[in-house]
């Protein structure tokens, strides 16, 4: 069943009434050609999500009488910010679309020393719209509670300074060795904590960025003995917190 997200004064709980307006309203009546009577779910951005039928549709709004109202519990327990630096060519794209499948909380495109990427202001403007359009994208199709923020580009000190804040940093490092440690450390992240992840972009850290992200309180780990991509690395570790931090159905 498809699914959207709305903004609280959007909701009325007492008339089980919602309204859709903006961009949805085409992407339901002209994309997906839904009419009056058919059903979707709409999330709060929070916790609560909405089952709707839909009572009129058209070029404006969407008007959604409400069915019923649940409070389900499909996001993790942590928050899980990606600081990803910078790939090429349309990589971002990917990693941003299966990070929010993922679970991600926040994803932070990082300008490291080995980007080969270069945003100016009006150019990264568009590419984080444009990403954030992609991860609203896959947070409806993964059955998110909300949508996971792409944040502007940050230099990778503003990012040090920006995971500063967070209970637990990672970064995973082709140089770190130690598989035992590495679970260790993954197995003392407890429920509520919020765990920075940094992934460097081709070509990886430079030796002096991984210092810095140590002095910064960052544990460095392995994840394994190969060598893996950009788009690889970020998504496997959030695959290894995923499945180390959901909570028992």
């Amino acid at each position: 069943m498809q699914r959207f997200f709305a903004e609280p004064h959007q909701i009325d709980e007492a008339a089980h009434q919602i309204h859709i307006t903006g961009t949805d309203v085409n992407h339901i009546v002209h994309v997906l050609r839904m009419k009056p009577g058919d059903e979707l779910w709409i999330s709060d951005g929070e916790k609560k999500e909405y089952h709707c039928r839909i009572e009129t549709a058209d070029e404006d709004e969407v008007c959604l009488h409400i069915l019923y109202v649940q409070e389900p519990d499909y996001e993790l327990p942590n928050k899980l910010y990606l600081f990803q630096g910078l790939p090429k060519s349309d990589k971002m794209e990917l990693i941003i679309q299966k990070a929010v499948e993922l679970g991600a909380f926040e994803i932070i495109p990082v300008e490291t020393k080995r980007c080969v990427v270069r945003l100016d202001g009006k150019k990264a403007a568009k590419k984080v719209e444009r990403w954030q359009q992609i991860a609203e994208s896959a947070a409806k199709q993964s059955k998110r509670m909300r949508v996971p923020s792409v944040h502007p580009v940050m230099t990778y000190r503003e990012a040090l300074a920006y995971a500063g804040a967070l209970d637990i940093c990672l970064i995973p490092y082709e140089l770190a060795t130690g598989m035992a440690e590495t679970k260790e450390i993954i197995s003392r992240i407890r429920p509520g904590q919020s765990v920075g992840i940094f992934i460097g972009p081709e070509g990886g850290f430079e030796e002096a960025e991984v210092e810095a992200a140590i002095k910064a309180g960052a544990s460095p780990i392995t994840l394994g003995r190969r060598i893996l991509r950009t788009e690889t690395a970020g998504l496997a570790i959030l695959s290894v917190l995923m499945f180390q931090l959901e909570q028992p159905s």
